[in-house]
């Protein structure tokens, strides 16, 4: 038997993909993808965040979305210093 949290987790999930840095722009910005995947490196939640790989789309998306979609910016490297990497070396 499935469980709610399982069909939650399946669900697909409206992610908007957005350019930042030197990153190439994408012909397709938009996409549908299940809540069940996970992103890879330099991606950032609404230009805020890096979120850990081991975090769920739909958990992302239930405590992120704006409109009714995720929005993600990419990168071909690291674009945004974290704030505790920015605390760190201010510190020093």
């Amino acid at each position: 038997m499935v469980g709610p949290s399982s069909k939650m987790c399946s669900a697909q999930v409206v992610v908007h993909l957005r350019a930042t840095g030197d990153a190439p722009i994408l012909k397709q910005a938009k996409f549908k993808i299940l809540g069940t995947d996970k992103f890879a490196k330099f991606v950032y939640v609404n230009s805020a965040f890096s979120p850990n790989s081991d975090e769920l789309v739909i958990d992302l998306y239930n405590n992120f979305c704006f409109d009714g979609k995720l929005v993600i910016n990419y990168a071909c490297s690291m674009a945004w210093l974290t704030l505790s990497f920015r605390m760190a070396h201010m510190c020093k």
